[in-house]
Formats: C-alpha cells, structure tokens, sequence
C-alpha cells in the first residue's frame, strides 16, 4: 500500500471547526502532510469554502455556533456522494450515529482528537473511498457492494436487510445500536415489532460462520469484540 504521507502530498483538505484552539491545533498537524488546508470556524464560510476549492477531505465538528454540522454535510452530499467526509465531536448522540450513516460519512472521532485517532481517521477515509468492503469480526469480511460475507474462503450471501443490519452493527460498533436505531435504518417506514425483530436475528445468527450479534436486553444489539 502507497504510503499515507506520500498520497497525502497531492491532497488539500477542508477543516470547520469553530473552537479555536482545536482548529489552530489540526491545521498545524495537518499542514505538514496536506498540499493545501482551508478552514473556516463556521457552517456557511464553511461551505463557500468546499465549493470555491473542492477539497479532497471534509473534516468537520457538529455542535457549533451558526450551524449544526451535519446541515454542511447534507448540503454537500446533495451534490458530493463521493467525497470522504471526518466528523469529529465531543458528542455521541444516537440521533447524531443515524444521521451520519445515511451520510455515509468516513469516520467518527470522539473528543478530545489525539494524533493517532486523526492518523487512523485519515487512513480510512483516504485509503478506503468507496467504503464496500469492512472488517467486522477477525477474517470476517462485509462486502457492502456486493451483499455478501466472506469468510476465510466461503462466500456467504445476504439478503438487502442482512446487509444494512450489520453494516448499522459495524458503524456503531463501539456502541449499542438502539431499537430504535433499528427501526429508523432497517424497517424505515415499516412498523417492526419485537418479534419480527427476534425472527430476523435468529435467522441471519445461522447464516454466520462465527456469532458476532450481542443482545443487550432492553436495549439493543452490538458487535462482539474478538
């Protein structure tokens, strides 16, 4: 794999953040390895800025004084689907979790932002562009794209549901991914009740080659750590 710093050397990026302190902090950070860094403290110059220079990276708060960020990553996905997008926030709010995976946001980093969380981030984003492809569990791959699982050498097909199920799992792996998280992804308009939801999960539970589905009662589900 090229090197991150030598793919960064022709890569400008765009930081919106509206704490002075932080912003000062990524922009010396980021200046050594990017072409050309913008920023900007707020939502609307924030936007002027993406659309005057077409950055090749969005990194970018939610709370902030003007503007939410995730309105400047609605604007921009209207006519950018492509571009990889970083949120960092002292937040993890679930309604925040929903909006940023219909998003398709690259990475979500929790504050305080450490170099090694920024190094991680940028990798993703930058290395994994078309994001179909995730490692859920040890040599257990999601193949967004093509709706499949694979394991060591077996290719286990999934249904549209199965899919977008441990894709919201993947996204919110750190955390427990609500029932009514659930609902709002997978079901969308349709009601789930509780034991459509139990049926479903017991039947993707067989088709997987190891058990990575926690049921966190009352709650939830999550992805089992290795």
């Amino acid at each position: 794999m090229e090197r991150l710093e030598n793919k960064l050397e022709t890569y400008s990026v765009l930081i919106v953040e509206d704490d002075d302190f932080i912003r000062e902090k990524l922009v010396t950070i980021l200046s050594f390895y990017f072409k050309e860094v913008f920023q900007s403290d707020n939502v609307i110059d924030g936007y002027e800025l993406y659309l005057e220079n077409k950055p090749d990276l969005i990194i970018t708060d939610i709370e902030m004084k003007d503007e939410n960020g995730i309105e400047l990553i609605k604007k921009i996905r209207l006519i950018d689907m492509g571009i990889p997008i970083i949120v960092i926030s002292a937040y993890s709010k679930e309604e925040y979790l929903l909006n940023l995976i219909n998003l398709k946001i690259s990475h979500y980093i929790l504050k305080p932002v450490t170099n090694k969380k920024l190094y991680e981030a940028i990798t993703v984003a930058i290395f994994n562009e078309n994001h179909t492809m995730f490692e859920i569990y040890p040599s257990l791959y999601l193949d967004i794209e093509n709706s499949n699982l694979y394991y060591n050498k077996e290719t286990i097909p999934l249904r549209k549901k199965d899919k977008h199920f441990l894709e919201l799992l993947y996204k919110n792996k750190d955390k427990i991914t609500t029932y009514d998280m659930i609902q709002e992804y997978i079901w969308v308009d349709k009601d789930m009740t509780q034991n459509a939801l139990k049926t479903f999960i017991k039947e993707l539970r067989k088709k997987l080659p190891v058990q990575i589905i926690e049921n966190i009662i009352q709650e939830g589900y999550r992805l089992i750590k290795n």
